[in-house]
């Protein structure tokens, strides 16, 4: 898709990918409540891939995030470890993902966590509700700024 004035095209992103501080404002709703809310996220930009978005853990209200077991290993950013989002009623299983100790250039991600907004309620970016990537691995964030296609759903493994 040829991207539109004020659109990115995730084929223009970089690969290796590329960590950029956002100051938008996001929010995410689980269980009918905000579970985390800043001006002060940051976007991993992967060629093909819609943007993820890390929130500061302080973000995050109280009792919101639950450490799991188990780890996955990315190429880029190392050893992912993960989280169950509770609120509200609701329990979202590794639902969320941090890099405790991510590899060189992505230092950023150390003290933020992701998250899968297909398994939130919503989470918006400036007002805007966020449509979620299709498939399970990559946990991107779609918004009308963002033009694909997007690698990850189903039939694009062998992009």
């Amino acid at each position: 898709m040829k991207p539109k004035t004020g659109q990115e095209s995730v084929w223009d992103y970089p690969q290796p990918p590329r960590v950029e501080p956002r100051s938008e404002r996001v929010i995410v709703r689980l269980g009918g409540q905000v579970i985390a809310e800043t001006t002060d996220a940051v976007r991993v930009l992967e060629t093909s891939h819609p943007p993820v978005y890390y929130l500061p853990l302080d973000a995050f209200a109280a009792g919101v995030l639950v450490p799991v077991e188990g780890s996955s290993f990315c190429e880029f950013k190392g050893e992912a470890h993960y989280f169950d989002v509770v609120a509200g009623g609701v329990i979202a299983p590794r639902a969320g993902w941090t890099y405790p100790e991510p590899t060189r250039g992505f230092e950023a991600l150390r003290t933020r966590v992701a998250l899968y907004p297909g398994r939130m309620d919503s989470c918006e970016v400036d007002g805007e509700q966020v449509t979620f990537h299709e498939g399970d691995f990559y946990g991107g964030w779609i918004t009308a700024q963002i033009v694909g296609p997007f690698k990850g759903g189903p039939g694009t493994a062998g992009w």
